[in-house]
């Protein structure tokens, strides 16, 4: 099983996106993508609509195959409604965080609570930079906070952070946030030091397609000195567990523990 947990459609490249996530399905077997659609850092109302209007499509076009991130940027006021539409009437099956506000802003509150109960996760842009970090790109501290007051919530820190070596400490004991391993800025031997860090079932597959390459990620995963039955759960059976609304957040049931 296969299952990239971070893909996008950008905003003007929609249809040219979408040939290259159907082409890398068919040629490395991916039995799933999870999209989002993403366009300018601090999009407007309608911006938001037209990008979560391009996901469902999407999902529409392709339900055996494509599944969606709703996208929010908290700031707007009609930012819960913009949340119960996508999961409720779109079909998408989490919420996507990108740049518009950290991701522990109070803004956030009322849009984690309702991730709660509608048991969805919440994936969180997260890229620590040396360098032209934008105003309000999150960091591990900042998933670390908004995990630690939600412990019920299901986060997915994408990119490892960026630096897994910093910014996977922050996280480290709490139980509720996940990792992706899409598009980082890789150095060998990362995905073994977050599996030492979180354990293999807090790890992820993805690969920030179509703007990553896809192949960076696998090799990353078969790189690895994982066994087999690990690079399984990096693969795709993680994402099982992380999307399926009647597993709680951070538990491990007594079957996978064998």
């Amino acid at each position: 099983m296969l299952v990239d947990v971070h893909a996008h459609l950008w905003k003007g490249s929609y249809e040219e996106n979408k040939k290259t996530i159907l082409r890398l399905a068919e040629k490395y077997h991916v039995n799933r993508f999870y999209i989002s659609s993403l366009g300018s850092l601090y999009p407007d109302k309608e911006e938001i609509a037209e990008l979560n209007g391009a996901t469902c499509a999407f999902i529409k076009e392709h339900p055996e195959l494509i599944s969606g991130y709703c996208y929010v940027n908290p700031s707007l006021e009609n930012s819960l409604e913009t949340l119960r539409r996508g999961i409720e009437d779109q079909g998408m099956s989490g919420m996507k965080l990108w740049v518009a506000t950290f991701c522990d802003d109070p803004r956030v509150y009322p849009l984690a609570e309702k991730c709660i109960q509608y048991g969805i996760p919440i994936l969180i842009h997260s890229f620590y930079k040396a360098v032209h970090q934008l105003k309000y790109e999150s960091l591990g501290e900042n998933v670390a906070r908004l995990a630690a007051r939600y412990p019920e919530a299901k986060i997915l820190m994408a990119h490892l952070g960026a630096n897994c070596y910093t910014q996977l400490k922050p996280v480290r004991y709490l139980k509720n946030v996940s990792v992706d391993i899409s598009g980082s800025l890789y150095r060998k031997g990362e995905v073994d030091y977050a599996v030492k860090m979180l354990g293999v079932r807090r790890g992820l597959f993805g690969s920030d397609a179509p703007e990553a390459n896809f192949l960076v990620s696998c090799g990353q995963v078969e790189e690895s000195c994982l066994s087999e039955r690990e690079k399984a759960l990096i693969y795709g059976g993680n994402a099982v567990r992380l999307f399926d609304r009647s597993v709680p957040a951070g538990s491990i049931s007594e079957k996978e523990r064998k």
